[in-house]
């Protein structure tokens, strides 16, 4: 097996959860990673599930952990000239949305010491999750929801891998 999950408990910097959010007399204290492949679906298809995700983290249903690394990632795949072109897509519409992930995000710096999957990018959502300590790590990528041993360790430190339709039935039920 690769190196222990356990030995990610040193971190960069201290981590300093967001203050649970009030909303009227309810208090959102979900805390989610949302990996790069659902930025990028919600920015393309606005009337999908992936961007109602993101409109319920933009009203404040549930706070988002990230890295530089995934900005990162989600900034190169956003400015694919192909991308570009097919959907439309101004650099000011992606420094925007970049900026407001990287303005309301908690921010965590991995140290890359995970090696749990097959895709070393995998390995970087993982740990930002963990380093996050983010309840839900959202995903389209089936290389996450399958693997049943990833799902088992994520789920014993305390991290749920799940969809982005399941996610949303739990945000809209948790804020009913």
């Amino acid at each position: 097996m690769n190196e222990p999950i356990s030995r990610l408990a040193t971190r960069s910097r201290p981590i300093l959860l967001p203050q649970p959010l009030k909303l009227g007399s309810r208090v959102v204290s979900i805390v989610a990673l949302i990996d790069t492949n659902v930025w990028v679906s919600a920015l393309l298809n606005p009337k999908g599930y992936p961007a109602q995700a993101i409109e319920a983290w933009r009203n404040g249903r549930y706070r988002v952990v990230t890295s530089q690394g995934l900005l990162d990632e989600l900034a190169e795949v956003l400015s694919r000239p192909r991308i570009q072109r097919k959907y439309g897509l101004s650099i000011a519409t992606i420094s925007d949305y970049l900026a407001l992930i990287h303005e309301r995000a908690l921010i965590v710096e991995p140290q890359s010491q995970l090696q749990l999957c097959r895709d070393p990018d995998d390995d970087l959502v993982l740990e930002t999750a963990m380093l996050g300590e983010a309840r839900y790590l959202v995903s389209r990528d089936d290389d996450l929801k399958s693997d049943s041993e990833l799902i088992r360790q994520m789920l014993f430190y305390g991290c749920e891998v799940i969809s982005v339709q399941r996610f949303i039935t739990l945000i809209t039920i948790s804020s009913s």
